[in-house]
């Protein structure tokens, strides 16, 4: 019987220790809605939703303002993300952390930047979805730019 208490014992404590992974699946970000980007929207509709954009400014007669955030999960996603890593770290006596937890953080959403312009009645006009370069391309840029420059010399003292 001392066995059995102390086998239980030991199984709460994995549990309560190791349930990073339900956490952090808990604690995703929310799932954004992007339905306010469509074109005649109103500014304030969109603010509401992104909040305060990372820049804001004037160009000619049109305002625009560019988020970046990251976008998340639904509630019910994020729920059943955090249930299946319960059982899972029920079932494997706190094992599935190791595998859990990676998951959870790899998978915390995606990075989104757009630029959204108004027209002059403050409503959505255009919608731009900014990515930064690849590394891959700015690596292949920078190759074919050394190209150049190597050919160039080349034919400096070719001369």
């Amino acid at each position: 019987m001392k066995n059995l208490g102390l086998v239980l014992a030991v199984l709460c404590v994995m549990i309560f220790i190791n349930g990073c992974s339900v956490f952090l699946a808990a604690r995703q970000p929310d799932k954004k809605d992007l339905s306010v980007c469509d074109i005649g929207t109103s500014r304030s509709l969109v603010l509401s939703e992104f909040g305060k954009p990372l820049y804001s400014s004037k160009d000619g007669d049109y305002n625009y303002d560019i988020f970046a955030f990251v976008q998340g999960y639904s509630r019910g996603t994020r729920t059943g993300r955090a249930l299946f890593h319960g059982v899972a770290d029920v079932f494997t006596l706190g094992l599935w952390e190791t595998v859990g937890t990676p998951i959870e953080i790899a998978a915390s959403g995606t990075k989104m930047r757009i630029k959204i312009t108004y027209d002059k009645d403050n409503r959505v006009m255009k919608v731009e979805n900014l990515k930064a370069p690849d590394k891959e391309k700015q690596i292949q840029q920078s190759g074919n730019e050394q190209q150049k420059n190597d050919a160039s010399v080349v034919q400096r003292g070719s001369k």
